[in-house]
């Protein structure tokens, strides 16, 4: 078997060396209408598309873990198909990350592909997601996640238990100013998770809650946008919030930012950035990696819906990093929230992704 990191510059070298050309990717344009089940696989008109599962479980003993399995495609040509399977047409690039928050450990790989003869890739048609034997399949009405890594391994079955939630207005997500400068977004909110946790020769029957991302697009940010900071929140009360805040390169917050807030029915509805503060709560990590400092405790306030937040988390130490330059290095883990509704006691649950600390995240 060919060595890992041998893969990794193979397909690194073939990611510089075809770079599409301009025009041959679609752009996400307002009008969108999306279809489910086929909205959940792959758009390969776009050029790029993730999948993000992450969640908050519990063992039977009472063990706390986060995790985190995301899939990216970036596609590099669109043009004609030829006859060999190896032709390069997309990269999957795949993070695998598990919070051991008890034991206060964090673990987390990487792998890329090409597509191949079948080595990674989203199809409708097998109704799966995939990178080697990390994967979801929908069958029955579930979604069964698998990744098995050297020392960390997660089996999981999620039952949405809401409708999938559209982010944005009129089918996209606006991220910055110019048409097509946004995604097609969507969300299930609130998965209810039940499997096995491995960890070293630890297993563990989990359970609790997930929620996943799918966005796909062409182009997003601007140059003078630096990265971004998103929260998925799961409340006790059945409702759920997500929010990002763009920040620029000059330090100020971008208008662009925005959010939703899903009631306990699963009815949507979006905030924009003047509807929500996002605001770093004093608490900070700093990377012996990539000298980058994440606040890692944030103030949320929704002022029209009564909501007053504060998040923190058990592990500070959450940072993704790795080899590759499809994806950038970033900050994604499990937190806690605590705070008010009305002035009514409020917990809940999330999961906290920052990009741009360590430098500008430069997705086209």
């Amino acid at each position: 078997m060919r060595n890992s990191k041998s893969l990794m510059a193979t397909a690194l070298s073939l990611y510089v060396a075809f770079q599409p050309g301009p025009g041959q990717f679609k752009t996400a344009l307002p009008g969108y209408r999306y279809e489910f089940p086929r909205d959940y696989f792959n758009h390969p008109e776009y050029q790029t598309e993730w999948w993000y599962y992450t969640g908050n479980l519990h063992g039977s003993d009472g063990h706390r873990f986060g995790f985190e399995l995301t899939f990216f495609r970036r596609g590099v040509s669109r043009g004609p198909a030829k006859s060999s399977s190896w032709d390069i047409r997309d990269l999957y690039l795949a993070h695998f990350a598990v919070s051991d928050l008890d034991s206060k450990k964090f673990l987390h790989t990487e792998r890329t592909n090409r597509t191949g003869p079948g080595i990674a890739g989203a199809d409708a048609t097998l109704q799966r997601v995939w990178n080697g034997n990390w994967s979801v399949v929908w069958k029955g009405g579930e979604e069964n996640l698998t990744a098995i890594a050297d020392q960390f391994a997660i089996r999981l079955s999620l039952q949405s238990q809401k409708a999938p939630v559209i982010h944005g207005e009129n089918g996209v997500s606006q991220k910055s100013t110019g048409t097509g400068r946004a995604s097609h977004y969507f969300s299930e909110t609130r998965l209810k998770a039940a499997g096995t946790m491995q960890i070293g020769s630890a297993k563990y029957e989990v359970a609790g809650l997930a929620w996943m991302d799918h966005e796909f697009f062409t182009n997003q940010l601007e140059e003078h946008q630096a990265g971004w900071d998103w929260l998925s929140l799961q409340l006790d009360d059945n409702t759920e919030l997500m929010l990002f805040r763009i920040r620029r390169a000059d330090g100020t917050v971008d208008p662009f930012s925005a959010g939703t807030f899903v009631d306990a029915q699963g009815q949507a509805r979006h905030l924009t950035s003047a509807e929500f503060r996002l605001e770093p709560g004093g608490d900070s990590w700093t990377s012996s990696v990539t000298a980058a400092r994440y606040p890692v405790a944030w103030k949320i306030s929704v002022p029209s819906l009564g909501i007053d937040l504060q998040a923190s988390t058990q592990l500070p130490s959450q940072e993704l990093t790795g080899d590759s330059k499809l994806a950038p290095n970033y900050w994604e883990g499990a937190i806690l929230l605590t705070g008010t509704k009305h002035h009514e006691a409020l917990r809940g649950s999330g999961y906290l992704e920052m990009t741009g600390y360590d430098r500008p995240v430069g997705w086209p």
